[in-house]
């Protein structure tokens, strides 16, 4: 089955083309404070569709760039000592970016270019448009007249004559139309701009943030503009696919499609990828509104294997919600999957697993794992499913484990022998499954003897009798509700408490 996705350019479910090298641009962050999930959001997404697609045999060039010049980033000019101009807040929050990726154990991108790297390529791409007639300069600034591109609305499925203007409104009186867009502007940050995104009070002295001389004055590239030189620049003029949020659809890609087919005569992007949007309190996850969480305080709470699993719980092209059950339920997912994965490992390396021994259930299990996984990920990358098919797995490692402990010791032919060929094959479908396409990360707790386990928990059984001989009950009642907290099931009976492994 081939690779189907949701293409928003053609609103509906098309199958997945490239031709040899898959290029992956994502739309990265303005970097003027620390990320949110809602930012990892988008990262998770793309970092799963780049596993996906090396694991099925594409080589994937990913590039993401970073927004380094802005003027939510001039706005925090002098609200710390150290930062005294736009490029010292810019440095901050473009380390804690990359620190947040890390954390998420996210592949690395081939490059992660700068706007600030890329103004030379910016000048090229607005002088090539205005030489075809598809922009003009205006007082120092540079605006796309988006009436001279036939297709502009297409992504967002709007006509020219219904938009409404863009840009700040002291751009108004210097464009042919009002949806017109800015990709260069004279001089620097408007006052009222950076004033407006401030969250300090800047006194007298407003920060007007970096400036570059061009063929039209002194100024600053306008925000679209900016993907599209770097895209093109490090990915060529077509890309195969092109992710960003869905906040994003217009008019920042509208408009980069607009400038980069003007520019080159090519189509921009195979494919439009956009990942819905994370809700907090019933309302987009946002810094400036403040119901945020950051990536650095998340993965301190929650640990980075829950924060993948809760993002695996919807579909990337919807909205997701940030709550209590939502994070409790991504926690029980990650903890079967983790601590049958260190069953089966135990199981896997300890002496009691045979050559011959053989649980016709345990490898169809894992063969059918594969399978549903494939099908789940093919299906426009259907992550709950996919998970789904390894939870599906941990059943049959389960029943298997526990068949044999039940069964105690016996010869290598019997029921009581872990089947080591089974077990390898559900371990090795972790990892890869996963592991490499999920990125969560499996570290197995045990030294291969499985037996150490259920001793410890016998051992935790014989204080908890002697605690209820002794008659403090309640004492034994924490020890019973510790064990069951870790994954231990206990069942009190006549002869005695017996327990099993959940």
């Amino acid at each position: 089955m081939s690779l189907v996705v949701t293409d928003t350019l053609e609103d509906e479910r098309v199958e997945f083309t490239a031709d040899g090298d898959v290029t992956l641009y994502v739309c990265g962050l303005t970097v003027s404070d620390d990320p949110h999930l809602g930012h990892a959001r988008l990262w998770f997404h793309a970092d799963v569709l780049h596993r996906w697609l090396e694991h099925v045999g594409y080589d994937v060039r990913h590039v993401e760039n970073v927004t380094d010049v802005n003027e939510k980033i001039t706005a925090r000019v002098g609200e710390r000592d150290d930062w005294a101009a736009e490029r010292d807040v810019a440095e901050t929050f473009t380390a804690s970016v990359f620190d947040a990726m890390r954390g998420l154990n996210l592949k690395r991108a081939e490059v992660y270019p700068r706007v600030t790297e890329h103004v030379p390529e910016i000048l090229d791409l607005v002088e090539t448009l205005i030489e075809r007639g598809y922009a003009y300069e205006s007082n120092g600034s540079v605006y796309f007249d988006v009436t001279s591109f036939d297709g502009y609305g297409k992504l967002s499925n709007q006509e020219v004559d219904a938009l409404e203007a863009q840009g700040e409104p002291d751009e108004r009186s210097e464009k042919r139309n009002p949806a017109d867009f800015a990709l260069w502007k004279a001089d620097g940050v408007s006052e009222t701009a950076a004033r407006e995104h401030a969250k300090h009070d800047h006194g007298a002295e407003t920060p007007d943030g970096e400036t570059w001389d061009s063929p039209w004055g002194e100024g600053r590239p306008g925000w679209h503009v900016e993907c599209s030189a770097m895209s093109t620049t490090h990915l060529g003029d077509t890309l195969d696919v092109h992710m960003g949020g869905r906040d994003l659809v217009f008019p920042h890609h509208e408009n980069e499609i607009a400038q980069s087919e003007a520019a080159t005569g090519e189509a921009f992007a195979r494919h439009w990828l956009h990942v819905g949007l994370l809700e907090m309190d019933g309302e987009k996850m946002s810094s400036s509104i403040g119901n945020f969480w950051t990536v650095p305080d998340a993965l301190e709470e929650l640990g980075v294997n829950v924060v993948r699993t809760f993002y695996a719980g919807a579909a990337y092209r919807s909205e997701q919600a940030l709550t209590e059950e939502t994070i409790t339920e991504a926690e029980e997912r990650w903890e079967r999957l983790s601590r049958t994965y260190d069953r089966a490992v135990g199981a896997l390396d300890s002496t009691e697993s045979r050559t011959k021994a053989a649980d016709a259930d345990l490898r169809e299990a894992a063969d059918a794992a594969r399978g549903d996984f494939a099908a789940a990920m093919n299906d426009d990358l259907n992550l709950r499913e996919a998970t789904a098919a390894l939870l599906d797995l941990t059943d049959a490692v389960n029943r298997h484990v526990d068949a044999v402990d039940e069964a105690g010791d016996g010869d290598a032919n019997s029921e009581s022998a872990y089947d080591y060929r089974g077990l390898r094959e559900a371990v090795e479908a972790f990892e890869e499954l996963g592991g490499d396409v999920l990125g969560l990360q499996f570290e197995s707790t045990s030294d291969g003897d499985v037996d150490l386990a259920g001793e410890l928990v016998e051992l935790v059984l014989d204080v908890r009798e002697a605690e209820r001989e002794a008659g403090n009950y309640e004492r034994a009642d924490e020890l019973r509700d510790a064990l069951q907290e870790v994954g231990v099931e206990i069942e009190d009976g006549p002869d005695g408490a017996t327990y099993r492994f959940e």
